[in-house]
C-alpha cells in the first residue's frame, strides 16, 4: 500500500507553546533552523557597531585645502637659502690658506657665490674651532670645485682648523673694500628650484540587480553617514561610498611616484589601461605625503619619549635650521602619542619645583588627566592628536613594528592669486589639487547607470553606482615637515 510523505516536512505537535529542542530557531547551526519554523526568536534588528566609526578621512580637511587645476601636472617653485654657505669644505696643505668648495650644479652650470673681498667664517663642526678672514682670490678647481684663497684676520694661517679636513663649514658674512675701489667681480644669481606632482584617477563602483533591490531583509542596517533601513543593498552602496571617500585621502598620504627602475614602470602594460602607447596613461603614480617628507623633508628615527625631552629637542634644533614656523601639529599613532605624554609627564610630575606644582589648587575633585593635547617648547607651539589612520587595524595599525609613527605638519601658508576667485588667497603648505574646468569638474563625480534605482541608461537589469575623482597632493616647503619612524 502506498504512502504519501508530506513535502513540507515532518510535523511534531506540542501540547504547549514553548521552546523545545525540535522547534527552537537557531541561526548558528543552520540546516532547518530558520524562519521556516513556526516560532520567532528574540531578534535584535539593528547591527551592532562593534568597530565604532570605521571611516578614516578627515586628516587633510584639518590641515589642508582643495583647489582646482586644469592640467596633467602641477608645478611650483620654492625659495633657496638667502645667504652664501658651503658644507664639506676642504682645507689644503699647511699654511696654504686655500679652501676647496664642492659646488652644486644647475643644468650643468657651476654656481660659485664666493668672491674676492668677501669676509668669511670658517668652522670645524667637530671641534668648534672658528676662524674669520677675507677672500683674496677665487679660481676654478678640478671638476665641479672652486679654490678659494683667503687670509685670517688674527692668525697667520688656517691650520688649527685641521689640515686636509674635508668637513669644514664656510659662510660669507659681509665684505671689505679699500677706498676708491670697484665693487665685487660678479653678482650672485639665485638658483631656481622647482617641484611637481601629477594627479591620479581614483575610481570605484557598486552594482546590484533589480531583483535584490526589492528584497527586504530582517536586519536594520546602519552606516556612519546615517543610512538606515531593511534593504541590504543600501548598506553595501553606502559602505562602498564611505570606502571611496577614505581612498581619496589615503591615496594622497600613501601615494608613490613610479621610479624608472620600478616594477610598475617596467610592467605597466600588464596593468589594465597602462600601455606604452597610451600617452598620458603611461605609468607614473603620484607623490603622497609620506614620500614627499622622506624625499624632501626631515625623518626622525628611533624617537623615545622615555629618555626625556632630549630626543624632541633634536627636532626643535632642526626646525631652527629650516623655516622656524611657530605653530605645528603632531599626528601620532597611539604608541608615539603615549611616548609624548610620558615625556611631558616627566617634566610635569607635580612635585615642588615641577612645572605643574600647585596648579588648579590641587583640587581633590579634579579627575586625573595623564594626557596632553598641546605644549610649548622653546619658541614653538605644538598641538598633538592621535591619528586614527595609524591606529586602525585595517590600515597601518595592529602590527608589531610600524615604520611610520607620526608626522609633524607646520601651520604654514603662502599667498597666491586664485584665477577662479580673482583674488589673493592664503594657501596651506599641504593642499589637494583636483582636475576641474568649465566643461567638467572631477573633484568628486558620482553617477548611476542601468535600469534600476531610477536610472534608465541601458537594458541591463541592475543599478550601477560609479564614483570618480582625479587629484594629487601638493606638499610645499617639505623641509618644515617631520616624519617619525620606528
Amino acid at each position: 500500500m502506498g504512502q504519501i510523505a508530506p513535502v513540507f516536512g515532518a510535523v511534531i505537535p506540542s501540547q504547549a507553546q514553548q521552546t523545545l529542542a525540535n522547534n527552537y530557531l537557531n541561526f548558528a547551526q543552520g540546516g532547518a533552523n530558520d524562519f521556516a519554523q513556526q516560532y520567532l526568536p528574540e531578534i535584535y534588528e539593528q547591527e551592532v557597531e562593534r568597530y565604532g566609526n570605521r571611516t578614516l578621512n578627515g586628516f587633510l580637511r584639518m590641515v589642508g585645502a582643495e583647489m582646482p587645476m586644469t592640467s596633467d601636472q602641477v608645478v611650483w617653485s620654492e625659495q633657496n637659502r638667502l645667504h652664501i654657505s658651503y658644507n664639506n669644505v676642504n682645507l689644503t696643505g699647511p699654511g696654504a690658506g686655500t679652501f676647496v668648495l664642492n659646488l652644486p650644479t644647475n643644468g650643468g652650470t657651476i654656481q660659485n657665490a664666493v668672491a674676492p673681498n668677501d669676509t668669511i667664517v670658517v668652522m670645524n663642526p667637530l671641534t668648534g674651532i672658528t676662524i674669520k678672514g677675507i677672500v683674496g682670490a677665487v679660481a676654478a678647481g678640478a671638476g665641479t670645485t672652486t679654490n678659494v684663497t683667503a687670509y685670517p684676520f688674527t692668525l697667520a694661517n688656517w691650520d688649527t682648523l685641521g689640515i686636509a679636513n674635508a668637513g669644514l663649514k664656510l659662510f660669507v658674512y659681509g665684505s671689505l673694500f679699500a677706498k676708491g675701489t670697484t665693487s665685487g667681480a660678479f653678482s650672485v644669481q639665485p638658483q631656481f628650484t622647482q617641484f611637481n606632482n601629477q594627479p591620479i584617477i581614483i575610481k570605484d563602483r557598486y552594482q546590484i540587480n533589480g531583483s535584490d533591490m526589492a528584497q527586504i531583509g530582517w536586519v536594520e542596517v546602519a552606516t556612519e553617514d546615517g543610512t538606515s533601513g531593511y534593504l541590504w543593498y543600501l548598506k553595501s552602496e553606502s559602505e562602498t561610498r564611505l570606502r571611496f571617500d577614505d581612498y581619496l585621502e589615503m591615496a594622497m598620504i600613501e601615494g608613490e611616484l613610479a621610479a624608472a627602475g620600478g616594477g610598475f614602470t617596467a610592467n605597466g602594460a600588464a596593468v589594465p589601461g597602462f600601455t606604452a602607447a597610451a600617452g598620458a596613461s603611461v605609468a607614473h603614480g603620484t607623490q603622497g605625503l609620506f614620500q614627499a617628507i622622506t624625499t624632501r623633508g626631515n625623518v626622525m628615527t628611533g624617537y623615545s619619549g622615555g629618555t626625556g625631552i632630549s630626543d624632541f629637542d633634536q627636532v626643535l634644533k632642526n626646525l631652527d635650521t629650516q623655516g622656524a614656523i611657530e605653530e605645528n601639529m603632531l599626528f601620532l599613532n597611539r604608541s608615539m602619542d603615549l611616548d609624548f605624554d610620558d615625556m611631558l609627564g616627566q617634566i610635569s610630575a607635580g612635585f615642588a619645583g615641577g612645572v605643574a606644582y600647585g596648579i588648579f589648587e590641587n583640587s581633590e575633585d579634579m579627575a586625573l588627566n595623564l594626557g596632553f593635547s598641546g605644549f610649548r617648547r622653546g619658541s614653538y607651539d605644538f598641538y598633538k592628536t592621535s591619528w586614527k589612520y595609524l591606529n586602525d587595524a585595517s590600515t597601518r595599525g595592529a602590527v608589531a613594528v610600524n615604520n611610520i609613527d607620526g608626522v609633524l605638519i607646520p601651520a604654514g601658508t603662502s599667498t597666491v592669486y586664485d584665477q577662479i576667485l580673482g583674488t589673493n588667497i592664503r594657501r596651506p603648505f599641504l593642499h589637494v589639487r583636483y582636475r576641474a574646468s568649465q566643461a567638467d569638474d572631477r573633484r568628486y563625480k558620482n553617477w548611476i547607470t542601468g535600469t534600476a534605482g531610477g536610472a534608465y541608461t541601458s537594458e541591463l537589469d541592475s543599478m550601477i553606482v560609479n564614483w570618480l575623482s582625479e587629484r594629487c597632493l601638493v606638499t610645499q616647503a617639505a623641509n618644515n615637515f617631520v616624519l617619525f619612524q620606528a
